[in-house]
């Protein structure tokens, strides 16, 4: 223990008094953690906003899509889900709590809505009456549609907090009209609001009663449709799935050996289909600038063999001394284990900040986050490059004569 202890005292004092020459051996490892963290920071704390907007639509929601292949796309056939798709869904399958459509639309002039002198562009939803349910959203004003709206397709509507705030509405805004295309529509609830992500907001949209939606978009047209859903029993997820799979099936007439037309996921899977994404982003990152590390080693390498040489009379006094092969081997390895571990450290420091600072310039940008497993893989990562670009300056020092190394001039 007294020689581990006395070969880090020796380090530490190597690095002081070599200390600008120390960071120049050290600035592959500082520049290649530095790039690492910063990727890593910045990718993760988008992933756990992501992830926490996901975990807002429930562990027990469904999601039903269409789902052109990309050869039937040339073909110029596209597959669509319309109103028998979702009631065949409420008819057959048991154990469904809620179930909405969404319809995306853009009406008007590409989904232009005006206030007086005021005109912007927003997204317009038509939605069913359980969609607040389904993906956990109220009103923070005012209140929601009802099936009578629906069903008799008023031109009432809920909108993101942004939607007021482009159109200059005075506030309160509930009972005021505003210009949807050429139809005048009454704000009858404003969503609370949920900020922004990657500088887009989420709180730019209006909602539609899905009836006054089609109505809009024209009921003859062939619409495309997306299906939300609960489902009552966490337990009995795959077995829904499954049904509604069969179902959908026999609603396109598809035959055995075909591929379905269609989609079913739940939230997990697209949080698992985001992070996916977001894990490749992060893996190729982290292996181009890995190469910065590879540098920083062989830098090491170098300076170490260096310090061998200028260090020669040095090991002949400490072998002559009585110090033995594994001693001056252990000491110069944990120099450079510890040239590398203090490149590292500060390469992590550096990483965040500059994370940090990237993610606090780009508008609505989630914070900078770095993970535990970041920073342990980075210190082992630096650990290895020391031990391994270190051995061979310390089996090198270990090996000399003393008799030679004395008389090393």
């Amino acid at each position: 223990m007294n020689t581990i202890f006395e070969s880090f005292r020796s380090a530490f004092e190597s690095i002081r008094a070599h200390g600008f020459r120390s960071l120049l051996t050290s600035l592959g490892i500082i520049i290649g953690v530095t790039s690492v963290i910063a990727v890593v920071s910045i990718v993760q704390g988008l992933s756990y906003t992501i992830n926490a907007q996901f975990a807002g639509l429930g562990g027990n929601s469904l999601t039903v899509r269409s789902h052109t292949p990309f050869k039937q796309q040339l073909r110029g056939k596209l597959a669509k889900l319309n109103d028998n798709d979702m009631q065949a869904i409420s008819r057959q399958i048991d154990g469904i709590s809620h179930i909405t459509p969404i319809l995306f639309t853009q009406t008007g002039r590409q989904g232009a809505i005006s206030y007086r002198s005021q005109t912007a562009f927003s997204r317009v939803i038509g939605i069913g009456p359980s969609y607040l349910q389904v993906n956990g959203v109220y009103p923070q004003e005012g209140r929601f549609f009802t099936r009578d709206d629906n069903s008799r397709r008023r031109l009432v509507c809920a909108v993101g907090a942004d939607v007021i705030d482009n159109l200059e509405i005075p506030k309160p805004a509930i009972g005021e009209f505003f210009m949807l295309g050429d139809e005048w529509c009454k704000i009858v609830g404003v969503i609370e609001r949920r900020g922004e992500i990657l500088g887009f907001s989420q709180d730019d949209y209006v909602l539609l009663p899905y009836g006054t939606a089609r109505r809009i978009m024209g009921t003859t047209r062939d619409l495309d449709i997306q299906i939300q859903l609960l489902v009552d029993d966490m337990n009995r997820l795959e077995e829904v799935k499954s049904r509604i799979r069969r179902v959908l099936r026999k609603e396109h007439k598809l035959k055995a050996g075909q591929a379905d037309d269609f989609r079913v996921q739940t939230a997990e899977q697209l949080t698992e289909s985001f992070n996916a994404v977001l894990n490749t982003i992060t893996a190729v990152s982290a292996g181009i600038v890995g190469i910065s590390l590879l540098v920083g080693g062989i830098g090491i390498m170098n300076i170490m063999l260096v310090s061998v040489t200028e260090r020669t009379r040095e090991i002949g006094i400490l072998k002559a001394l009585g110090a033995t092969r594994q001693d001056i081997l252990l000491q110069f390895l944990i120099e450079a284990l510890t040239l590398s571990m203090i490149g590292g450290l500060v390469g992590i420091a550096i990483g965040y900040g500059l994370g940090a600072l990237v993610a606090s310039l780009l508008p609505g940008f989630p914070s900078a986050f770095v993970p535990l497993w970041a920073i342990f893989l980075s210190f082992g990562f630096c650990a290895a490059v020391g031990i391994i670009f270190g051995i061979l300056p310390a089996a090198k020092a270990s090996q000399l004569d003393p008799i030679d190394a004395l008389r090393y001039e």
